[in-house]
């Protein structure tokens, strides 16, 4: 029996399942620590500048190319590209749209783990009665793996990952995205009303939550002119909208021929600004500039936004007792949790896409392997944790290769599918009319911004190659020890790095498989 095609159940569906592909963990730990360690409310100036110039014009690309693709049978990043020039190097430039999903996904689906455990100390009360450094000992000791525990919540997560997966779009994603994205937005109006409403003195509170707003938002507008602020604005706006990533494509690749994008691709991309700017914003640092104060906040903001989230605010919520207490975790946690969750499916639907399309796998064959195959990738992140694998594979996925595949394809719509034509694909169906500025800014505005965010960035990946950091810790130290576990931790990370390049020439090779099996079986891309 024919398996039933996969399809989106309704438009709501679609929009509610690109805004939770995009609104992550990082809306809510990454951006307000950018904000403040970039100028405050001047971040906002170069976030929304890049969000406009290259934001929404990369949103318009990436639905618009998934749409053309998908109308050929098209449902991964190789072969999309590949129906829109007949130049064979492009089905390989699209590997990073599988690559950076299953490399994301290894290590995002062990950070998601995370908050499934903290909601489960939440409610268990894991929690009361610790001082401060105890919490944050709690998170040291468990990513230290000291207990089985972080093993069976990640492996709890990865199996609800791959069920949802196999259940497909409308039957899985779908209704995963419309009960999780509501439920996003109750959890984090209750903290966020909570944080702002905070008053100096409340359950030992040393200012109101107003001051921690201040804090994030008072302007240092001379950081405008920093060319590393921009790098992080273009940056944040890489991260949150889950651009150069390949879902958007698949996701896309599902809609039919004259169904509208515009309108579509504006309302995820506007959703997940208000969801930052507004809710990621207003809990966070309000919090615990309300109970620490903004010097020992802004110390702790150098280490980012994970120590914050899950070594601090599981105390301060301590501080509001009983119920609320528990109350605010799981909110906190499962607000979390589900921004996770609706990411990480967004990363698995290429994957099974270019399985089913090009081998014929099933629905739930495709889901296992991709579970599977992340599994296999996120063991050294769980393990070797300490020893720096998360962390690099996130740098080489998580950054670098969006922006690598994010200038190819802009480059590729705008210059070689020809920007006419593209822009026709853009309208075709669309319930708004997008400003002919944007024709504009995605031929010659967007190319090149991304060019200078990559030319900005060789410094930083130069030294990432050679581990400038590293040598440089172990000349800064004579501790015979700490010079071994320095050692230690190169060697990890230098592996880290093969398994990636190989991993990205493993689908090169199933990519090539499968374009030998199309000539063979007579079928083509366009």
């Amino acid at each position: 029996m024919e398996e039933e095609k996969q399809a989106w159940g309704s438009r709501v569906g679609l929009i509610l399942a690109m805004a939770g592909n995009a609104v992550g963990l990082g809306n809510f730990l990454r951006f307000p620590v950018q904000a403040i360690q970039n100028g405050g409310g001047a971040f906002i100036i170069p976030y929304l500048i890049c969000f406009l110039l290259m934001g929404l014009p990369l949103l318009f690309v990436e639905w618009s190319s998934g749409r053309f693709g998908g109308n050929f049978g098209h449902h991964s990043t190789p072969f999309i590209l590949d129906s829109m020039d007949k130049k064979k190097f492009w089905k390989y430039i699209g590997v990073f749209g599988i690559f950076t999903n299953v490399a994301v996904a290894s290590y995002y689906c062990y950070l998601e783990s995370w908050t499934l455990s903290w909601v489960w100390h939440s409610i268990s009360g894991s929690f009361v009665g610790q001082s401060q450094e105890q919490v944050a000992n709690f998170f040291g000791n468990y990513v230290s793996l000291t207990t089985i525990e972080p093993i069976i919540f990640w492996i709890i997560c990865l199996t609800l990952n791959t069920w949802i997966l196999s259940k497909g779009l409308s039957g899985g994603v779908e209704k995963v995205a419309k009960i999780g994205m509501p439920l996003l937005l109750i959890f984090g109006a209750f903290l966020a009303y909570k944080a702002i409403t905070l008053h100096t003195g409340e359950s030992g509170a040393i200012n109101d939550g107003t001051a921690g707003l201040n804090f994030l938002w008072t302007p240092d507008f001379s950081s405008i002119w920093s060319a590393k602020v921009w790098l992080a604005a273009a940056g944040q706006v890489f991260f949150t909208l889950s651009l150069g990533m390949g879902s958007i494509h698949c996701y896309a690749s599902y809609i039919k021929k004259k169904d509208d994008i515009a309108l579509n691709a504006m309302s995820a991309g506007w959703m997940n600004e208000f969801v930052e700017i507004v809710l990621g914003s207003a809990i966070l640092i309000p919090i615990a500039v309300g109970y620490l104060g903004v010097d020992k906040v802004m110390e702790m903001t150098k280490s980012g936004g994970l120590g914050l989230g899950f070594q601090t605010l599981p105390y301060l919520f301590q501080q509001w007792g009983g119920a609320l207490a528990i109350a605010a975790g799981v909110a906190w946690f499962g607000l979390l949790f589900f921004a996770g969750v609706t990411s990480s499916l967004a990363m698995g639907t290429p994957v099974m896409g270019f399985l089913q399309d090009e081998f014929g796998w099933k629905r739930g064959n495709s889901a296992l392997a991709f579970g599977c195959i992340v599994f296999l990738l996120g063991l050294p992140t769980v393990l070797f944790f300490n020893y720096g694998v998360f962390d690099e594979y996130d740098y080489w996925a998580g950054t670098v290769s969006l922006v690598v595949f994010a200038l190819f394809e802009i480059i590729l719509f705008s210059w070689v599918f020809g920007i006419d034509k593209g822009w026709k694909e853009i309208m075709d169906g669309a319930d708004i009319k997008v400003p002919n500025i944007f024709k504009f800014i995605i031929k010659y505005i967007t190319p090149i911004f991304l060019l200078g965010v990559f030319i900005g960035s060789l410094p930083g990946i130069w030294n990432q190659i050679t581990n400038v950091a590293l040598y440089q810790e172990i000349a800064e130290t004579t501790d015979t020890f700490a010079i071994e576990q320095l050692k230690t931790k190169m060697l990890y990370v230098n592996i880290s790095r093969i398994g990636l390049l190989l991993l990205w020439l493993a689908i090169a090779y199933l990519v090539y498989i499968a374009y030998k099996k199309r000539i063979k079986e007579g079928r083509f891309t366009s």
